[in-house]
């Protein structure tokens, strides 16, 4: 079988990983790949968004099975590019992928079918929006309406932060048309859990859940970034929420999305807040999570392409999703700077010190190839995850492995998984 990947960051270099373990993959090409990826696919300078190019490369090269990773061309109708030429295509159409590409889509959806989330407002009119922010209960939340790289979501503790973010969202455009809309929603506590869900329109199959840390300083200060690190499992995602949820919450949205006419064949992530009141959504992703996809898929059993196969067949029904009885870290090193301004094209020294060590990764994020070496190529550079037995033990593993790859303006947090000592 011949595979096509298309992207080119840590969560498609974990895909890739997994994908060339398959004993039914022969060849790999990625579009655009990075330098990771490179060891283990053949790389084609095609961009994510070019679809033509894309699917006249993959009828050219005689492509079986096609992987759309990244949000921005499933938002776009690239998967659809893809299927509606015969293609197999993992990653759901344009029309299912709103979930993700309009918050305003999905909050109208979670309302309308008594999925649990915060009540929130939808808003097109920055004058209208300031005027509810007058009535509303703080600390509040902004959420740009399309997609913002994960960065879209504003925090607001005080009303003079509210306003001066519905300008940042509304009339800065920030976010660009992302802040067309503005969702306002209710501040909820507690934990935040991320569980992925492969589905195939009509069955659904959680994976093992994983947690996130989005700031950009220990002790989650700082800017909101694409994801600095995560572990998995989460301690706090207990068999007793896992059942709610898959009842309440993750049947539930697929159910829904096949009643409004947009079959969901893909990875179905779930952002969740174990609030007091019990789960409630906090997003829909509609694609692996980055980085949650370093520490969940390093420890699935299953060959990858098979339960991929079994999403665009619709026989996900047949598949036993089965996970490692075991924890994973990644620490995500990034450039000194990242979010704002970073520079990029520094060496990476000690990648060779992870050749076949069992157990332990480094998933590029931002690199590429530059006159014969690996250099930084992004804000998110590389990230290293390793197993344990446990999470301790994988925490420690994971700090460990960083020291084994350097780079100048290397930066990392230094309390990935920290909660896990507080349990």
């Amino acid at each position: 079988m011949k595979v096509l990947i298309v992207g080119g960051g840590g969560r498609e270099h974990a895909i890739t990983w997994a994908v060339s373990k398959s004993k039914r993959v022969d060849k790999i090409y990625a579009a655009p790949g990075n330098a990771g990826i490179s060891e283990l696919a053949e790389c084609v300078d095609i961009s994510v968004m070019d679809a033509d190019k894309l699917l006249s490369f993959a009828k050219e090269k005689e492509v079986d099975f096609v992987i759309v990773a990244p949000d921005d061309p499933l938002a776009a109708g690239v998967a659809d590019v893809f299927l509606d030429a015969g293609i197999k295509t993992f990653g759901p159409r344009k029309n299912a992928a709103i979930i993700e590409a309009s918050k305003a889509f999905s909050k109208d959806l979670m309302e309308r079918y008594n999925i649990p989330s915060a009540k929130s407002v939808t808003f097109d009119d920055v004058n209208a929006a300031k005027e509810y922010l007058n009535t509303v209960k703080l600390p509040i939340v902004l959420k740009a309406d399309g997609l913002a790289l994960g960065k879209g979501v504003l925090i607001c503790n005080t009303l003079d932060e509210a306003l001066a973010g519905l300008d940042e969202i509304m009339v800065d455009k920030k976010f660009g048309d992302a802040g067309n809309k503005v969702v306002i929603e209710d501040f909820m506590t507690g934990r935040e859990v991320s569980v992925l869900c492969f589905s195939d329109g009509t069955t659904i199959l959680p994976m093992t859940s994983a947690q996130d840390h989005k700031r950009a300083g220990d002790n989650d200060t700082g800017l909101n970034t694409g994801g600095m690190g995560t572990f998995s499992p989460s301690p706090f995602y207990t068999d007793e929420i896992a059942e709610f949820c898959e009842e309440n919450i993750y049947k539930p949205t697929i159910a829904a999305m096949k009643a409004e006419g947009r079959e969901f064949k893909g990875v179905l992530f779930v952002g969740l807040m174990l609030t007091p009141d019990g789960p409630k959504v906090l997003e829909f992703n509609a694609r692996f999570g980055d980085p949650e996809a370093q520490v969940v898929i390093p420890r699935l059993k299953n060959d990858i392409i098979d339960v991929m196969e079994a999403c665009v067949d619709g026989t996900l029904d047949k598949i036993n999703l089965e996970f490692e009885d075991n924890a994973a870290v990644c620490v995500m090193l990034a450039s000194e700077g990242y979010p704002v301004s970073y520079e990029k094209g520094f060496e990476i020294r000690g990648l060779e010190n992870f050749k076949d060590k069992d157990g332990y990764f480094a998933f590029h994020s931002g690199t590429k190839w530059s006159n014969g070496k690996v250099v930084t190529n992004g804000g998110r550079v590389i990230g290293i995850t390793a197993i344990g037995d446990d999470l301790v033990s994988a925490r420690a593993n994971a700090y460990k492995a960083t020291e084994l790859v350097d780079f100048d303006n290397k930066y990392m947090r230094h309390d990935i998984g920290k909660a896990i000592d507080e349990q």
